[in-house]
């Protein structure tokens, strides 16, 4: 049995280094995720210097997490310094070969820091940061490219081995993911367009672990809005990660689920548990 958790965290820099209240509140997160006992655990968003984790960061890693081996990516230039940015924290007895994929993405997006894939002998465990198509949409035609390029790049993964694909996808797929759809039709990550790109991903092969779980359960996310301070308490929300697998595998599929990040606001971790021996 394989347990795996995926969270965007809104900057790892942050949380162990800064003594905010809200880095206290990523804190406690990062405490509850260390509970799980996790095999593998992804990290987005982790606002990294180009040069990687520092001396401090690694120290606190390395409290935090002392048995795991930890590969990162950081946004590089011409893209901008603390952006984005991807982490996989793994076992350490486990050993698998590690790649930092392209795809031949629009503009800075392949610069920055968005994917990382661990090689098992019998699966990938590949993990994204979606761009976002950001204020009033101007990113939305480089969104729509890099969802095509993406969803060709795990399709050729799938055709070796079966595929565990997770991380912030950016995209609420259908109207119950998301608390107030009639509001957000022209919004990032609920355009018609984004939905559109996340439909063929699934039609290339791939099944939304969480749906395939729970079914067309409604009030469910993973992301509220910081901007608005009562987001989380009314639990105006979005479902925008996942855990994605080959069809193939789905009903081997245990758990798919949200782990309680408390009052934090943004991205809550989630978990996934599939009857899979990791080799």
């Amino acid at each position: 049995m394989m347990k795996l958790i995926s969270w965007n965290i809104d900057s790892l820099n942050a949380a162990l280094t800064s003594d905010s209240n809200r880095a206290q509140m990523s804190r406690e997160v990062l405490d509850t995720i260390i509970s799980y006992d996790a095999d593998v655990i992804a990290i987005q968003e982790t606002k990294l210097p180009a040069t990687g984790p520092s001396k401090k960061h690694l120290q606190r890693l390395e409290d935090y997490f002392s048995d795991y081996e930890i590969v990162w990516r950081s946004s590089v230039e011409p893209a901008r310094k603390g952006y984005a940015g991807t982490m996989f924290l793994y076992k350490n007895h486990l050993t698998p070969e590690v790649t930092y994929p392209k795809i031949d993405a629009p503009g800075t997006m392949d610069d920055e820091g968005r994917m990382i894939t661990l090689e098992f002998e019998n699966f990938y465990i590949t993990q994204v940061y979606t761009p976002n198509a950001g204020d009033k949409l101007v990113r939305l035609d480089d969104r729509q490219t890099w969802d095509e390029k993406y969803a060709k790049y795990i399709k050729e993964l799938d055709e070796k081995k079966l595929v565990l694909a997770t991380g912030d996808f950016n995209v609420a797929h259908k109207e119950i993911d998301l608390a107030n759809p009639n509001n957000n039709r022209n919004s990032a990550g609920f355009t018609v367009e984004e939905r559109q790109g996340f439909d063929q991903l699934l039609k290339n092969g791939f099944t939304d672990s969480f749906r395939h779980i729970h079914g067309d359960v409604e009030g469910v996310y993973s992301w509220w809005a910081q901007r608005a301070k009562t987001s989380k308490i009314n639990n105006s929300g979005w479902r925008i990660d996942y855990w994605l697998i080959s069809n193939r595998a789905k009903d081997k599929i245990k758990k798919s689920e949200m782990i309680d990040s408390g009052p934090r606001q943004d991205h809550t971790p989630i978990y996934f548990e599939i009857a899979l021996p990791l080799s």
